[in-house]
């Protein structure tokens, strides 16, 4: 497990997507996560969605499951899985991303605490966290609180930024950590960890796939799009060198670094609750 020298709390995180909501919504749009290519002609929105969708046909729910979204960000997937038939329930500790998701019927977002969350005991059919477990402190807590609401035999599906089974002392001291410190992650697991952690709270791992290349283009994009945006964009040059997360910045270079030499890697989990 990879940790920052610089401790991260969840008020840290609330702060760098309250702070940077302008510049994800503009850089990036309403969906907070990579993208996924799979013919690779696919345009920057699409991938986005074909992410969402990765995730919806992973849970293999029906219309009308109660579906909770761990960590939702501006609810655009959970709007997109109400237009399936499902019920959702968003959880964010951003008020900015609660203030610009669209009301949509048979999708529910609170600002509240994950590890906090104050739902039902088994109150939902699945659940699913899109690059949020990355940002708990307490990732056994993250784990065993989803399957607390979560339905004997429901589904858990994480998206989620691994380290690299085997990085080395360099990868860890000049890409992973200076991430985890950048992103405010408490810290990084590798898939084993994530096993081990779901196990222990009362999951079977039933699939896992890395899917690294197919989403590593997102920060190619995204530094291009930033780059263009500092030179042409004074509102958002302005905000970026006035803000305290602008150290976010140097992580998208090392994100590139970290995807191509193996030292970062993308999995997406399908957990059951047993």
């Amino acid at each position: 497990m990879i940790r920052p020298n610089t401790l991260r709390a969840h008020s840290d995180v609330a702060l760098h997507y309250d702070e940077l909501d302008p510049i994800y919504r503009a850089l990036w749009g309403e969906h907070v996560h990579h993208g996924l290519w799979t013919t690779g002609r696919e345009t920057p929105s699409e991938a986005v969605e074909a992410l969402s969708d990765r995730v919806w046909q992973t849970l293999g729910l029906a219309s009308g499951a109660r579906l909770v979204d761990i960590g939702c960000g501006y609810g655009a997937t959970a709007r997109r899985f109400a237009r399936y038939g499902a019920d959702v329930t968003g959880l964010t500790l951003s008020a900015e991303q609660i203030a610009h998701a669209p009301p949509t019927d048979g999708v529910t977002l609170l600002r509240r605490d994950w590890l906090r969350s104050e739902l039902a005991d088994a109150a939902f059919d699945g659940a699913y966290s899109i690059e949020s477990s990355e940002h708990m402190e307490d990732k056994p807590r993250f784990f065993a609180e989803a399957r607390r609401v979560l339905r004997p035999g429901g589904r858990l599906v994480v998206c989620a930024w691994l380290e690299g089974e085997g990085a080395t002392p360099w990868q860890v001291h000049h890409l992973l950590e200076p991430i985890c410190r950048e992103g405010r992650l408490p810290s990084m697991g590798s898939a084993s960890d994530y096993r081990a952690m779901a196990a222990d709270a009362g999951f079977a791992c039933d699939a896992y796939q890395d899917v690294s290349a197919r989403v590593a283009r997102t920060w190619t994009i995204c530094l291009r799009r930033f780059a263009r945006a500092m030179v042409s964009d004074g509102a958002v040059r302005r905000l970026v060198l006035g803000a305290r997360n602008r150290d976010f910045a140097w992580s998208v270079p090392r994100l590139i670094l970290a995807y191509r030499t193996g030292a970062m890697r993308y999995g997406i989990f399908s957990f059951r609750a047993e």
